[in-house]
C-alpha cells in the first residue's frame, strides 16, 4: 500500500532532480563557453564559417516564412477588423506583430530546426568518433574550438536575420494590402511607419540575440554530451531542436514581460 502511494512521488522527485541537474549542467556549460569568448586564442575562421552558416544559409527559409506570415497576418486582420469597420488599423497591427513577436519567434524556430540540429549533429558525431578527445590530445580546448565560435556567431547573426524577416514580413503585408485588399500604397506605408516605434524594433532584435544564443547553446550542449553511436547523435539532434523551441517560447514571454509590462 505504501509503495502505491510513494512510488509516484518518488518518480516525480527523480524527474525534478534530473531537470535541476540538467539545468545546472547547461548553465555551467554556457559560463565556460562565454569565458572562452574573452580569452585568447581566437578562432576567427571558425567564427566566420559558423556566422555564414547561420546568417546566409538560413536566409531563404527565414525569408519565405516572414513573407507568407506577413501575407496571412494581413488577410486575417482584414477579416476580423472588417466586422468593426477598423480596416485602417491593419497596417499597424501587421508591423507591430511582426517586429515585436512573430518576426523574432518564427525566425528563431526556423533557425532552431536547421542550425540547432546541425550543430548537435556535427559536434555529436565528433564526440562519438572520439574527435573531441583527439582535440584535447592536441592541446586544443574543445570548448574554445567548437562551442565558443558557434555561440558568438549565432548570437550576432540572429538579429540580422530577424531584421530581414521584419522587412520582408511587412512587405508581404503591404503586397496583400495593396494588391488584394484595395489599400492605397502611400497610405498603407504611412500608417506602418506612424505606429512603429524604436522600442518595438529594439525589443525584437534583443529577443533575436537571446534566441540565437539559446539555439547555439542547446545545439552544442546536446552534441557535446551525446553518446551511444549514431542513435545517440540522432537523439542529441532531436533534443537540441525540442529544447531550443521550448526555451524560445518560454523566454519570449519573459522578455515580453520585461520590455512591455506596465
Amino acid at each position: 500500500m505504501a509503495s502505491v502511494l510513494f512510488d509516484p512521488l518518488a518518480a516525480i522527485g527523480r524527474m525534478v532532480l534530473g531537470a535541476c541537474r540538467t539545468a545546472g549542467s547547461v548553465a555551467l556549460f554556457a559560463l565556460e563557453a562565454i569565458s572562452h569568448l574573452v580569452r585568447p586564442p581566437f578562432y576567427g575562421r571558425l567564427f566566420w564559417a559558423a556566422f555564414l552558416e547561420v546568417a546566409w544559409f538560413s536566409l531563404p527559409v527565414v525569408a519565405l516564412t516572414a513573407v507568407f506570415t506577413g501575407m496571412v497576418l494581413a488577410l486575417q486582420s482584414y477579416t476580423g477588423f472588417a466586422r468593426f469597420n477598423a480596416q485602417s488599423a491593419i497596417a499597424s497591427v501587421v508591423v507591430i506583430s511582426l517586429v515585436r513577436e512573430l518576426g523574432p519567434v518564427l525566425a528563431a524556430l526556423m533557425v532552431a530546426g536547421r542550425i540547432g540540429a546541425s550543430f548537435a549533429a556535427v559536434i555529436g558525431t565528433m564526440r562519438v568518433t572520439d574527435q573531441i578527445d583527439a582535440l584535447t590530445t592536441l592541446s586544443t580546448n574543445p570548448m574554445k574550438y567548437l562551442v565558443a565560435p558557434r555561440l558568438l556567431a549565432a548570437t550576432l547573426a540572429m538579429p540580422l536575420l530577424v531584421l530581414v524577416a521584419d522587412i520582408l514580413g511587412v512587405m508581404g503585408g503591404w503586397l496583400i494590402g495593396t494588391l488584394k485588399l484595395g489599400f492605397v500604397s502611400a497610405a498603407y506605408l504611412k500608417s506602418t511607419f506612424d505606429f512603429l516605434e524604436t522600442d518595438d524594433v529594439v525589443s525584437g532584435l534583443v529577443k533575436a540575440a537571446v534566441f540565437g544564443f539559446i539555439i547555439a547553446l542547446m545545439g552544442t550542449w546536446c552534441g557535446y554530451n551525446s553518446k551511444g553511436g549514431a542513435q545517440g547523435v540522432g537523439g542529441a539532434t532531436t533534443s537540441a531542436v525540442v529544447a531550443s523551441s521550448i526555451l524560445i517560447l518560454a523566454l519570449d514571454y519573459v522578455l515580453t514581460e520585461i520590455f512591455f509590462a506596465q
